[in-house]
């Protein structure tokens, strides 16, 4: 097994209100994700089609110089994904895609790392590229040939916007459960998705399918570790917020940590209490600043 993490999914522009005009800032949960994981010191390799277009050589730039390593990335003229961000009164963000014909979803066979030569240590993948089509059925039978080698972390990152229709979401998600270890998910995601359920029940669900660990993440008041041995519940960290940009792909930036620096198999109890209040204070730290942009080591230890 090599020492590469994958990080699968898009990078996008996502057009932030900042007083009367909206700003051009380099987003996307994936890269965001990729991005922590390299300022974590991760061998952090992000997968994706990527414009060279002029928002395209931005989120090129920036992966780059965050340690990100775009070896597996696929470079095309095709047109930048953005998105157009509203923030409400808490900062909390809502999105707007522009999808169709961009490089952001431009996944092929023939391009796409292959996981049985290259063993990676984990795959990080979800949000859109899960769900926009053809690119989710390309994704999915790909990261089927990965979960035989290495965990799969799965973050559905809902995006009602784009697909509204909650039938088919539910469909597409548990797809992608169905081959993932962990699974990440927003109690906001588990209240769209699954309206009439309990949310632990539907964690309980997924480990009975095969899943190793399912995180909740409850914004400020913390996240819940549920596995087969129990659950394990943190507050979470006060700050001043900024904005909630990037939050929860922090948080699944410190669980890919975890699995790579202490073992899938140990994160449940107190090890697993540990790697969730790491991964609240780390979030705090990207909530306290504008935009996706998640602390370094340093930042969380100090």
């Amino acid at each position: 097994m090599s020492k590469e993490i994958w990080v699968c999914g898009e990078v996008l522009i996502d057009l932030i209100p900042r007083g009367e005009k909206k700003v051009a800032i380099v987003g996307g949960g994936p890269a965001n994700t990729a991005k922590a994981l390299a300022l974590l010191g991760f061998d952090s390799y992000f997968i994706d089609g990527i414009s060279t277009d002029a928002y395209g050589a931005k989120a090129k730039a920036e992966l780059l110089y965050d340690g990100v390593n775009l070896k597996y990335a696929h470079f095309t003229d095709k047109p930048t994904c953005t998105a157009d961000v509203s923030l409400d009164a808490a900062g909390v963000a809502s999105y707007v895609f522009t999808i169709d014909g961009s490089a952001t979803f431009d996944f092929s066979h023939d391009w796409l790392p292959d996981p049985l030569e290259i063993k990676p240590a984990v795959l990080q993948i979800g949000t859109l590229a899960t769900i926009v089509e053809p690119a989710a059925s390309i994704l999915l039978e790909w990261a089927r040939k990965v979960a035989k080698v290495a965990p799969v972390v799965f973050d559905p990152n809902i995006r009602s916007s784009v697909l509204s229709d909650r039938a088919k979401y539910q469909a597409a998600v548990a797809r992608w459960t169905a081959i993932s270890a962990v699974i990440k998910v927003s109690e906001d995601d588990l209240a769209w998705l699954y309206p009439d359920r309990d949310q632990l029940e539907v964690a309980a669900q997924w480990l009975s399918e095969g899943a190793d660990l399912v995180i909740i993440t409850k914004g400020s008041y913390g996240l819940i570790g549920i596995t087969s041995q129990g659950s394990v519940t943190v507050p979470g960290v006060k700050v001043e917020v900024a904005d909630t940009v990037g939050a929860g792909d922090t948080v699944g930036a410190i669980v890919v940590e975890a699995i790579v620096e202490r073992g899938l198999s140990t994160l449940h109890g107190e090890v697993l209490r540990e790697v969730l209040t790491r991964a609240a204070k780390a979030a705090s730290i990207t909530c306290s600043r504008a935009g996706a942009n998640p602390p370094t080591r340093a930042e969380i230890e100090g």
